[in-house]
């Protein structure tokens, strides 16, 4: 299998620019510097061994400036001024995080000519998986950037040839290392002189080429409060440092926020469900958990978790105990005798409670339990249920070229992969477990198609492995540690069997389909299809949860490795030892400390970010004291309380589409809407036990009605796109040369007043003394203006040259070659996009169309309870799936009109196709006219229906869809298309 990679997702992209856009300005360069050491000498500089490094062209003040223009297009909070080079991409996992940053690596290269980066990662895993997207990633990149040639690598200590040629090296060069590798300078070859380079040090030539730094994951590379890590970092010389991660812990300038409510409600990433089992009535034996320890005021006690007798009925509770307590006496039960609490230690770290039982003591961790129901008779449950939920997927997607892959995480590998007395490999009891539980489901008669004429006692063994490091000298697999040099190396050699070939789980032809995992792959491996994770052990630390689910986030691929898009497709099952409603709590409760979204909580700046157009057309952020009207004016209506706390009554008005805002907030309405959306909701989790089965209603799918509606759609088309060229040349001219002046560089002087004392050398800037020069470069040496500019565009040059050359602009390129580029090619491309879509034309394939049977009868349809409209009688299916509050509203009125004679939610697969992707159309309805004549129609629906509302490229593709349904038009009365946003927008 081939994995492909979409080079036009708008989040991707706009994560892509925020970037760039902080060199806007900057002009294509490359300085020049020697590796070689002069005798006696002790800095770079000699005669020969040229090496080619970063050069920064940008004042601070230039790159300050760009920065807040990117953080108001991104509803972001401006910075006040520029403290580091340090900047921060938030995305949610399995959002394509490391393909932006190694893309963002190409575009740097093509727009400024950066050529040196280097990759800092936390852990073994993350390398192996940055390499491996090297690997697979590497044609696309070349596809998109003509041809780039580049070198990648990772840092090895005993291959410092490699640094050398990173260093001198004129192509693109990228160094993947991890922290580890780099940040203990008194052990580390980076920092030792060296002969074979010449008696340098290799840090000295990183430092040297100024490589801009990408760091994944940063909270686990900074090294927490001593900072080991970011000390490592530094000594690199960084030009700036680009911060990648879902988790960010310090968030220094944000450029560009993608969090997890975002990817969820966009879609960008699978839904969730839980499957929770928990035990019910089992109070047989003593149980205690510690929750944790605290000492306060000299006096050390612990939390705990009993089951205790209230009122005649054992319940389980949380209990403050400290040493010496009776738990017989603490929960009135008779199962606790003999059971007491020893020495509670609460030292940070070491927090630990002795628990004195018949037969000896326990110590608890907090998190660990004693005394509960038999732990392996929960977990066989668990991995039955993980079995039935992945057969159930996989029946209902291999016809998809979909392969389901399920992953679990284990406490012990001893578990799992055991040894005999001879040191030979024998099953735990976990793969005991499984191989039985497995032939079990597959005997049940709903799975026999998926396994005719299948030996079942071979195909348990082979559906199944097991992925841990392999200690040196015993040859046995151990629990993953990358705490030392050994360590990372035996981890190492357990990710090169997974990472290095992920490709090959995807494809039908590998039987493996279940994976066993301690701890290798909790963060840095992404397989799109793993479709169940079952946690076999605690899941309590911080940031568990999310790490846990971010591994089955990323949205699935067929056997062409293409991108398959939806819920119906893309839904994670975690089975979960937590009940539904705790699991959702405790990962909303995380998300909330990582990303510091308050869910149901308006603060009173939350709308400050909110970017609008002044009269001048300049964009500016609605800034603090505006919001802080709004909110007033929200509590004043009773919409949110004292405490900013969301109310019922702002849910229903956003609901209804009647919220009012202040007169001078009117303008940024919609805006404002969005952001309450976001704050009103919750995480949206589903639970495994809602899910239903939907089906098609024979009578209303095989109606006349019906047929007479499904006769007018149909039909599948082609397009081609016809546009007037010269128009284009001049609309592109036009825009061009009412685009902004372009300013030439500029030197800015400030003054600061030094002062000395104790605390050091101080430094006040003097307000009053910046001034700004410009320059007069005479020796700008101009790039390829035509080339540049048809990598850019896809224009032919000659049109480039007269779009340039008739825009009367020719001034602003000698004045500043890359800021004209870029704006030149940014005009273009937007009036290209219009003349797409303006210039479309459809034509009907003959008698292709899609079937009734293909669409509605071969398909599963699953959905939610919470999510269904079920009592239905004029839809085609049993119940109708929406997505959002205007689709149940629109379908409740479908429903309730007598004028509407039968309607569908058009299934995923009837796509319309556009130049900017397959459109969904929502409805097709049949409605009986006042007149008694019959209206055909397919419908959208949407929050609003102004063109403002929606975004440019969905109100292309609807323009689109409008254009095909026009062509499949037959006789008098064909299927119109419209826009609504409630039934009596169609009636009216």
């Amino acid at each position: 299998m081939k994995l492909h990679f979409e080079a036009d997702l708008d989040y991707q992209r706009a994560a892509i620019d925020a970037i760039c856009g902080l060199f806007q300005g900057q002009e294509i360069c490359r300085s020049e510097f020697t590796v070689v050491r002069e005798s006696g000498g002790s800095a770079l500089f000699g005669v020969s061994d040229l090496g080619i490094g970063n050069r920064l062209t940008l004042l601070d003040d230039e790159i300050l400036s760009n920065l807040r223009e990117i953080q108001k297009q991104n509803g972001l909070v401006t910075s006040a001024e520029l403290t580091s080079g340090d900047f921060t991409v938030e995305m949610e996992t399995g959002t394509g995080k490391t393909y932006v940053y190694l893309r963002t690596i190409f575009e740097l290269n093509q727009k400024y000519g950066f050529t040196k980066f280097v990759i800092v990662v936390p852990s073994v895993a993350i390398k192996e998986g940055v390499y491996k997207s090297l690997q697979i990633m590497g044609e696309h990149f070349k596809t998109l950037y003509n041809g780039v040639p580049f070198e990648y690598f990772l840092y090895d200590s005993a291959k410092l040839g490699l640094v050398r040629n990173f260093a001198t090296s004129p192509q693109v060069q990228i160094m993947v290392t991890t922290v580890g590798a780099i940040n203990k300078k008194d052990v580390n070859n980076l920092y030792k002189d060296t002969e074979k380079l010449g008696g340098e040090r290799p840090i000295e030539l990183i430092k040297a080429t100024r490589p801009i730094v990408i760091v994944d994951e940063p909270q686990s590379v900074d090294g927490g409060l001593k900072g080991a890590g970011k000390t490592a970092l530094g000594e690199m010389n960084p030009l700036c440092t680009l911060r990648y991660s879902a988790t960010h812990v310090d968030k220094h300038h944000m450029v560009y926020r993608l969090d997890a409510v975002d990817a969820y409600q966009q879609k960008l990433v699978k839904q969730i469900e839980v499957a929770a089992a928990t035990v019910q009535d089992g109070h047989n034996r003593p149980y205690v958990r510690l929750l944790s320890t605290n000492n306060k005021n000299g006096v050390i006690t612990a939390k705990v978790e009993l089951d205790v007798e209230i009122a005649g009925h054992v319940q389980r509770r949380e209990v403050s105990v400290q040493d010496g307590d009776d738990l017989r006496q603490t929960t009135n039960r008779g199962v606790y005798a003999d059971c007491a609490i020893g020495e509670i230690r609460a030292a940070k770290g070491d927090e630990y409670v002795e628990l004195r039982v018949p037969g000896g003591e326990q110590f608890l961790r907090p998190g660990q339990a004693w005394g509960d129901v038999d732990p392996l008779a929960v977990q066989t449950e668990l991995i039955r249920r993980t079995i039935l939920e992945h057969l159930r997927k996989e029946q209902r997607l291999r016809s998809h070229g979909i392969k389901v892959l399920s992953l679990f995480f284990i406490d012990s590998v001893e578990r799992y992969r055991a040894y005999d007395a001879g040191g030979n490999e024998i099953k735990g009891a976990y793969a005991e477990i499984f191989e039985r539980e497995y032939r079990r489901a597959a005997r049940r008669p709903e799975f026999q198609t998926l396994f005719d004429k299948v030996d079942l006692d071979a195909a348990a063994e082979e559906v199944h492995d097991g992925y841990f490091s392999i200690d040196k000298k015993s040859k046995r697999a151990i629990d993953t540690s990358e705490s030392n040099a050994s360590g990372r190396e035996s981890a190492e050699d357990a990710y090169n069997l997974i990472m290095r070939d992920k490709e090959r789980l995807l494809s039908f032809d590998t039987p493996l389909k279940f994976i066993f995992s301690h701890s290798a792959l909790r963060e840095g491996w992404d397989n799109p299809n793993v479709f169940q994770i079952c946690t076999l052990r605690e899941m309590g630390s911080e940031r568990e949860r999310r790490q846990t689910i971010g591994r089955g986030l990323r949205l699935c691929v067929n056997q062409q490795g293409e991108r398959v898009r939806g819920f119906e497709y893309n839904t994670l099952t975690v089975i979960a030892t937590e009940s539904y409603e705790e699991f959702a709590e405790n990962l909303q409760k995380e998300i909330e400390a990582d990303t510091g979204i308050r869910f149901g909580v308006i603060r009173p700046d939350e709308f400050a970010a909110i970017v609008i157009v002044g009269d001048d057309g300049q964009a500016e952020q609605l800034g603090a004291e505006k919001s802080r009207l709004l909110v007033n004016y929200l509590k004043a209506e009773g919409y949110v309380d004292g405490k900013g706390r969301v109310q019922d009554s702002l849910r229903q008005v956003i609901k209804d589409g009647t919220l009012s805002v202040p007169e001078p907030l009117k303008a940024h309405l919609p805006q404002i809407t969005e952001v309450i959306k976001k704050l009103a909701g919750r995480l949206e989790i589903k639970n495994a036990d809602e899910r239903r089965s939907i089906r098609a209603r024979k009578e209303v799918l095989y109606s006349e009605e019906f047929k007479a509606l499904w006769d007018r759609i149909k039909y599948r088309t082609t397009y081609r796109v016809q546009f007037d060229n010269e128009k284009l040349i001049k609309d592109c001219t036009d825009a061009l040369r009412g685009a902004p002046p372009i300013p030439k560089t500029r030197l800015q002087w400030r003054k600061a007043d030094l002062s000395i004392g104790q605390a050091g050398v101080l430094a006040k800037a003097q307000t009053h003394s910046a001034d700004t020069v410009t320059l007069n470069e005479s020796d700008i040496e101009l790039p390829d203006l035509l080339t540049d500019l048809q990598n850019r565009t896809h224009l032919t040059r000659r049109s480039i040259h007269r779009i340039v050359v008739a825009s009367g602009r020719l001034n602003d390129f000698r004045r500043n070659p890359q800021q004209f580029i870029e704006q030149a090619a940014e005009a273009i491309n937007r009036c290209k996009q219009l003349a797409l879509v303006q210039g479309i034309k459809y034509e009907r394939i003959g008698d292709s169309e899609y079937s009734v049977q293909e669409l509605f009868e071969a398909e599963e349809l699953t959905g939610y309870l919470k999510s269904m409209l079920s009592d239905v009688q004029k839809s085609v299916m049993e119940s109708v799936l929406y997505d959002s509050l205007v689709e149940k509203g629109f379908a409740e009125d479908l429903e309730a009109n007598d004028r509407v004679k039968v309607y569908t939610k058009l299934p995923r697969d009837f796509k319309v196709p556009t130049p900017l992707g397959f459109y969904n159309p929502d409805w097709a309805i049949l409605i009986d006219t006042e007149d008694g004549e019959k209206l055909y129609l397919v419908v959208e629906t949407k929050g609003g229906l102004q063109l403002g509302d929606l975004r440019d490229k969905e109100s292309a593709k609807i323009e689109c869809g409008k254009a095909h349904f026009k062509a499949i038009a037959i006789g008098d009365n064909p299927a119109q298309f419209r826009t609504a946003t409630s039934v009596e927008d169609i009636l009216t």
